[in-house]
Formats: structure tokens, C-alpha cells, sequence
């Protein structure tokens, strides 16, 4: 019987080993080989995209940061950003799909699932139970992408004001996690403390990365689109 109980990246490491806690489970490694495998008979760019955000998802789930996640909320924070900010806008490139997704669904899909699984309740119990812990990576995963394709499909003005209402939606759920005043996850209470950071501390921590790193890839993306603008308007 497979037992789903318990955190899915193991047992919280110290700060003295964590680096040393590389995951390697069979399935996922094999499943990452064969998504590479499909995305090499893509076109040129398409394929890079694929392939990129292959690397980003093993990075996300084999490297010592899946442990590492187990004991920082801060951690965790980072791998969240590695695929709604990274591994999905690559997805949404290598995989465009056929037809557009509202931009409206989109991004009210991609931000109900984030912010639903940053509530305390939500997030212990999908840290507590690896089943449950899947679903919470594929549907911040599947969302982030629908949104992503959402951005890519729609015309430069409207792609703006998706990346615009997207970093305003990031930036207040970091502002929520950097100025609350109590730790929120109970998973995290105790596991920070050998890595010399209290609970509340690291949810801070997390809340600042929200705000920064978790801000670069719409700034970046909104660049893009600002370029691919202006290169439109100088041919015409």
C-alpha cells in the first residue's frame, strides 16, 4: 500500500546537511526524462522553452531545495516562484496550445489557486500528505501556465494589464506574509530554529521574496512585450 502520509521531499534537514538531501525518486526522475525526451521534437524555440523549464522542475524537485523546503517557509516560497515564475511562462512558450484562454479566467484561476494554498490549513495539510501535496504542485503549476499562455496570446495592451493586475496580486500576498505579525504555518513552527531563523522571521523572509524575486519574471515578460510592441509599430 502507498503510504501518502507525510511531507513528500522527507523529514526537515538541518542546516548542517540539507544540502546533501538530493530526492531520488524513480517516477519523477524517469517522468522528467521523458518530458525532455518529448520536448527535443519541438521547433528550435519551443524546444529550448521545454527543456529549459525541464531543468527548472528538477531543480525544483530533485536539488537539496525540495528538503530544504520541508524546514523554510522561505524555501518553500522559492521553489513555489521557481514554477509560477520560471518553469510555467517556459511551459506556456514551448506549449502555447491552440486557442487563447480568457485573460479574465486566467488570471482569476491562477490567483485563487496561489492565494488558496498559502491558507494556513490549506498549506499544513498538503505538507502533511503527499497526495495532497501533488495536487497543490500541479494546479500552481497548471494555473501559473494557463495565465502565462493568456499573457502570450493576447495583444500588447491587454498582455500588459495582465502582467500589471499579476505583479499587484504577487505583491499584496507578499505584503500580507512580510507584515503579519505571527508565524501562520504550524508545519514551520519548530523546523526553522536549527537554521538560526525563527517561524516569523522566515514567513518574512518569504514575503520579501514575493516582493522581489517573484516580481522579476512579469517585469521581465512585460519587457518583452514592450519590445515585440515596439518592433511592430517601427516595421509598420
Amino acid at each position: 500500500m502507498i503510504d501518502i502520509l507525510g511531507s513528500y521531499c522527507g523529514t526537515a534537514p538541518d542546516a548542517a546537511t540539507w544540502y546533501w538531501r538530493w530526492n531520488t525518486d524513480l517516477f519523477l526522475v524517469v517522468l522528467l526524462i521523458l518530458s525532455a525526451a518529448m520536448f527535443t521534437r519541438l521547433p528550435a524555440r519551443r524546444r529550448s522553452s521545454g527543456i529549459v523549464a525541464t531543468i527548472v522542475l528538477g531543480i525544483a524537485f530533485l536539488s537539496p531545495l525540495c528538503a530544504l523546503s520541508v524546514a523554510l517557509f522561505s524555501a518553500r516560497t522559492l521553489h513555489h516562484l521557481l514554477l509560477i515564475g520560471v518553469a510555467a511562462p517556459l511551459l506556456a512558450a514551448a506549449l502555447p496550445g491552440r486557442s487563447a484562454p480568457s485573460p479574465s479566467i486566467a488570471f482569476a484561476v491562477s490567483t485563487s489557486v496561489l492565494w488558496a494554498w498559502h491558507l494556513p490549513a490549506a498549506y499544513d495539510a498538503a505538507l502533511a500528505n503527499k497526495a495532497l501535496y501533488w495536487v497543490m504542485q500541479a494546479s500552481l503549476l497548471g494555473s501559473a501556465w494557463i495565465y502565462w499562455r493568456a499573457v502570450r496570446h493576447a495583444a500588447p495592451p491587454l498582455a500588459l494589464a495582465l502582467v500589471g493586475v499579476g505583479v499587484a496580486q504577487m505583491g499584496m500576498l507578499g505584503a500580507i506574509l512580510t507584515f503579519v505579525a505571527r508565524p501562520l504555518y504550524a508545519t514551520h513552527l519548530s523546523t526553522t530554529v536549527p537554521f538560526g531563523i525563527g517561524p516569523l522571521a522566515d514567513q518574512q523572509l518569504a514575503g520579501l521574496a514575493m516582493w522581489v524575486l517573484g516580481l522579476i519574471p512579469y517585469a521581465v515578460i512585460g519587457a518583452l512585450v514592450m519590445r515585440s510592441s515596439w518592433r511592430r509599430m517601427v516595421a509598420a
